[in-house]
């Protein structure tokens, strides 16, 4: 099966409304005739409003970065799956490492954002990878399973059919350090051989796994050369017009 390539961008904490207005300006002509793959870019909450106008009518998706398994209620600072989609969003980042790290999101967090996720037709992309210490403790593969195990094979199987994942190895992320694409493609071989055992060959085959960890214009093309990597999650260098086309355009 054929698996469409996804770029995604995560802009993490930069970029006003205003910014983001810039960019798009810039980046859209850029872009324009690129069919080969899924575009989407994921602003902060702020900028999501004037990030959605200016992607429409283009190629361009737009996701958020976060959300809370809730439809509403007294949680202060938090944003629902049910605003994103009423705001024009079309994915949204789950379990991504710093919100892992820095605000203590465990597996059981993941699936009832993801099912949240899905419960408003977005499109979760949910991340997992290992920290340096796993890396150098050989023990990438047991940290991979336990995430999957804990943040993704709890959906039901037609849940997990509408689910990206993002495989970011921690000590790649900001460190322009980067995996290499054998590195990469054996994580992402051991990801969907997970996916087999749980949901099929099938389902194994079809499922996107992107990967994410210091991508830039001049490693993409070798990542994207391995067959399981279908697509980038891609931080620092999507921040820049220029620098995130190239990346599209691998």
């Amino acid at each position: 099966m054929t698996r469409k390539p996804l770029m995604a961008g995560n802009w993490k904490m930069y970029k006003t409304s205003a910014e983001t207005q810039a960019f798009f300006q810039a980046f859209k002509p850029l872009v324009a005739d690129a069919a080969h793959c899924d575009i989407v870019i994921c602003p902060p909450f702020p900028s999501l409003a004037a990030a959605v106008e200016e992607a429409r009518g283009s190629n361009i998706e737009i996701g958020a970065q976060n959300l809370y398994w809730g439809k509403e209620g007294a949680v202060t600072g938090e944003v629902s799956g049910n605003m994103l989609q009423a705001s024009g969003c079309g994915y949204v980042i789950v379990g991504h490492s710093e919100r892992r790290q820095y605000f203590g999101e465990t597996e059981p967090d993941v699936v009832r954002k993801t099912r949240a996720a899905l419960e408003f037709g977005l499109t979760p992309i949910v991340c997992m990878g290992e920290r340096l210490a796993d890396r150098e403790s050989n023990t990438t593969e047991a940290v991979l399973a336990t995430q999957f195990d804990g943040g993704l094979a709890p959906l039901a199987p037609e849940e997990f059919a509408k689910v990206v994942i993002a495989y970011e190895p921690v000590w790649a992320i900001g460190t322009g350090r980067t995996a290499t694409p054998a590195i990469a493609a054996d994580a992402h071989r051991f990801i969907r051989s997970g996916v087999a055992l749980k949901f099929g060959d099938a389902q194994a085959a079809a499922t996107r796994i992107l990967y994410g960890g210091s991508v830039k214009p001049d490693n993409v093309k070798s990542l994207m050369a391995e067959a399981d990597i279908d697509g980038a999650l891609v931080g620092g260098a999507s921040l820049d017009p220029k620098s995130f086309a190239a990346i599209v355009r691998y």
